[in-house]
């Protein structure tokens, strides 16, 4: 039986090009603390209504998500769980013996989502026999859909000249000040859906004028108004908090929308300034 009562909120699901839906927002759990803290926030989220939660062999709280999730009661087809390759782990034989090792850590059968973490790779070829690895994983049933994460376009077009298996995902840093909209149109015309890890820019941007004025103008946070921005971008958001008061402010985003000229000013703020490594550098 579920020890989490009805959800509060009710955040809409998006088809993936290789089946099933993922949910627009979800909880991301970088650099939450293993242990009570992450169990925490997955409750939270979970209370709130977010049913996706994104981590990453990395993240080394993959154990405790898992048991979050389990502890929830929640049927496991309603739950929408993610996680990641590390990038030492590269290679066919390795990749296969990390996709197993994150299963275990998380005590699931299946991921719904596996990912390559970053196309780091010495050699370059050794992230296209990953993908093979992934795609073997896949045919096994632990990882319903297979994707990418932090590839640019160039990292993608090389993978899709070696495969049939078109990425599921490409989850990269996407806010207004690193919109990059040939990327995002190169994934729509390939069927790849975006998703956004630093939405909010690690708060480091939350107090930029024009997002202040909007966030003003909607009786809404400077945090709503940049996932809004990413969800009517067709973006999969995956915020980060261990707070329940702000875990619960970011899904709520689905009762509002931006004008065409808001999101014009937010698309205008882009000046290239990152929060995390530039992708296109990696070879």
């Amino acid at each position: 039986m579920s020890t989490i009562g009805p959800p509060e909120l009710s955040i809409p699901r998006i088809r993936l090009n290789q089946g099933g839906e993922i949910p627009a927002i979800g909880l991301g759990v970088f650099k939450s603390e293993p242990g009570a803290v992450t169990r925490n926030a997955v409750h939270w989220a979970l209370e709130a209504g977010y049913r996706h939660v994104d981590t990453a062999a990395l993240y080394r709280n993959e154990s405790d998500v898992g048991l979050a999730l389990r502890e929830s009661g929640l049927p496991r087809d309603e739950l929408f769980v993610t996680t990641k390759l590390w990038h030492t782990e590269q290679g066919f034989e390795a990749a296969q013996r990390a996709a197993h090792a994150s299963l275990e850590r998380l005590g699931l059968d299946y991921v719904d989502l596996y990912l390559i973490h970053w196309p780091r790779a010495d050699p370059p070829s050794l992230r296209l026999d990953s993908w093979k690895a992934l795609e073997k994983l896949q045919r096994e049933g632990l990882c319903r859909n297979i994707g990418v994460s932090n590839y640019a376009r160039r990292h993608l077009e090389e993978l899709l000249e070696h495969t049939s298996v078109v990425p599921a995902v490409d989850q990269v840093e996407f806010h207004p000040f690193v919109y990059d909209p040939d990327l995002l149109d190169f994934c729509r015309e390939k069927g790849i859906r975006v998703e956004a890890w630093s939405p909010l820019t690690r708060s480091e941007r939350l107090d930029h004028p024009e997002i202040l004025r909007i966030a003003r103008g909607h009786g809404r946070t400077p945090a709503q108004v940049l996932l809004r921005w990413g969800f009517q971008h067709g973006i999969v958001e995956l915020p980060k908090s261990v707070h329940q008061e702000r875990i619960r402010e970011n899904a709520r985003i689905f009762d509002f929308s931006l004008t065409d000229e808001e999101m014009h000013v937010l698309d205008g703020l882009r000046d290239g300034r990152r929060v995390g490594p530039d992708p296109r550098e990696i070879p």
